[in-house]
């Protein structure tokens, strides 16, 4: 028991003393460690402390670099500024004094031209002086005042001037009628040596054959009915005369004498003549005369190439089959101006189909001027308008005699190509009485100009040959003395082709020795 309590005690003594035992070691043992923390934070602050120091320093150290090469850098400029100043200084003060160089040479050259100046006014003084002296001295040796000085320069100036203007005008002519001529005659030969037609020479008669003079007597019938019949069905006069085995047919419209030739000729072969059978004949007749037109306008048309054109048109065109124009056959004579007018469009360089149809229908107006009112020119405007043809050959029919101005070359070609078709020797026939006006009319408008003493047409109007009065007609007023002529017998006469104007000037002296 005693051991038992001995142990109790021993083991409350004990329990104390190892908790506080214990407990004092932890206490060392936290202070051991909280003094080993406490040390290694001293350290880590001090070395903190170190390294910004250090780091501060560092940064100090760049700053002042940094600093000092930024001052040096705009000490460099600084330099280089005042440097380029100092040359730019420099250079003003260099053209100053250069200005100041030239306004001391200007000023000596205002100076010298014052000088100058005055020396040549003085000089002018003087020349003037000289001048009215010599004027005065001159118009004493001559006797002539200024003013007839000046007259006698002038006229001497205008004769030389008219010289030169009549040489200038006849090497500028004769350059132009070269180049104008060669060319012209290419053209046209061309086109004429490319283009043959035949001309038939119509009249206003017709001759048909008979078998024998027996069928005189069928045709007039009994009391004259059957040749009554027939002049009135086809409005043709029959002269049945002492002409042998033949009858005259007269009338001035070709078809209505085409259809009594045809409707004869018919009654002939069928030999029964009578008047029944007179108007069958000549209704026949007329039906074959209208398909012969229509024929005869296709036929035309295909020959020249020409498509497109209304049938009404070309029925016009077979009328003038049968329409003569000063002896030449207007069809013959269309056909042959459309082939002149697409060769020389061709030789030019211009629409060849568009030429020949404006020289096919120029003409157009002739197969209906017998019928209606108006020139050939007007009622062929009118049908091409009214058939609704291009506008160029509306121009080139209305054009092609010079009544309105042509607006297109190729109206220009019909115009030249028309010429050349009724002036080709043969083509057509001019009555006698034409003939001599024209010649007179020719001579007459030489005659009125001053200094021709006579003139004569020759050449059966082609030329015009004009003696002058030497006296009183030079030879440079020749030039312009031939230009004159021509002008006015351009604006005064129509004629075919063109007309030469020579003028001549003679002078003679004749002596005798005795």
């Amino acid at each position: 028991m005693t051991a038992i309590i001995t142990g109790i005690i021993v083991l409350i003594v004990a329990v104390p003393l190892t908790v506080l035992i214990t407990t004092t070691y932890q206490k060392k043992t936290a202070a051991a460690t909280i003094g080993n923390a406490q040390d290694k934070a001293r350290e880590i602050i001090d070395d903190a402390l170190k390294t910004a120091e250090s780091k501060k320093r560092e940064g100090l150290l760049e700053v002042k670099e940094e600093s000092i090469r930024t001052k040096n850098e705009l000490d460099k400029e600084i330099k280089e500024r005042r440097a380029e100043i100092q040359r730019f200084e420099r250079r003003i003060q260099q053209k100053e004094e250069n200005i100041d160089k030239k306004a001391d040479i200007i000023e000596k050259k205002e100076a010298s031209l014052s000088a100058r100046e005055e020396e040549l006014t003085r000089q002018k003084e003087k020349i003037a002086k000289l001048n009215e002296e010599r004027v005065q001295e001159l118009e004493r040796i001559s006797g002539l005042t200024s003013e007839q000085a000046k007259e006698y320069l002038l006229k001497i100036v205008e004769d030389e001037v008219k010289h030169e203007t009549a040489l200038m005008i006849k090497e500028l002519d004769q350059r132009a009628k070269e180049e104008a001529d060669k060319k012209a005659r290419e053209y046209v030969v061309t086109a004429i040596q490319r283009c043959a037609a035949d001309h038939v020479s119509e009249t206003t008669i017709s001759v048909v054959q008979l078998p024998n003079d027996e069928m005189k007597g069928r045709i007039i019938g009994r009391e004259g009915r059957n040749i009554r019949t027939l002049e009135t069905m086809t409005g043709v006069d029959l002269i049945i005369d002492d002409t042998p085995e033949a009858v005259v047919l007269s009338g001035f419209d070709p078809i209505r004498r085409e259809v009594a030739r045809i409707a004869l000729e018919k009654l002939i072969v069928d030999g029964r003549i009578h008047p029944a059978r007179i108007e069958e004949m000549v209704e026949k007749a007329q039906r074959e005369v209208e398909a012969m037109i229509k024929e005869e306008g296709e036929a035309a048309v295909l020959e020249v190439g020409v498509h497109g054109i209304h049938p009404e048109l070309v029925r016009l065109l077979g009328k003038m089959r049968f329409r003569t124009s000063y002896g030449q056959n207007a069809l013959k004579h269309s056909i042959e101006v459309a082939h002149l007018s697409g060769l020389l469009a061709a030789e030019m360089g211009l629409d060849v189909r568009l030429a020949k149809r404006a020289g096919l229908l120029h003409d157009i107006g002739k197969s209906v001027d017998h019928e209606m009112e108006g020139s050939h020119i007007q009622l062929g405007v009118e049908l091409c308008r009214k058939y609704k043809e291009n506008a160029v050959v509306i121009n080139a029919v209305e054009s092609h005699h010079g009544d309105v101005e042509p607006s297109s070359l190729i109206s220009c070609i019909v115009q030249a190509s028309d010429t050349i078709s009724a002036a080709r020797p043969g083509a057509r026939k001019e009555t006698l009485e034409t003939y001599t006006t024209r010649l007179k009319q020719l001579e007459e408008i030489s005659n009125n100009f001053k200094g021709v003493d006579k003139s004569f047409a020759i050449q059966a109007g082609r030329e015009i040959r004009v003696m002058v009065v030497p006296e009183q007609i030079t030879d440079d007023g020749m030039v312009l003395l031939a230009r004159d002529i021509s002008k006015q017998i351009e604006a005064e006469l129509e004629y075919p082709g063109q007309i030469k104007v020579n003028v001549i000037r003679e002078s003679r002296v004749i002596d005798y020795a005795k």
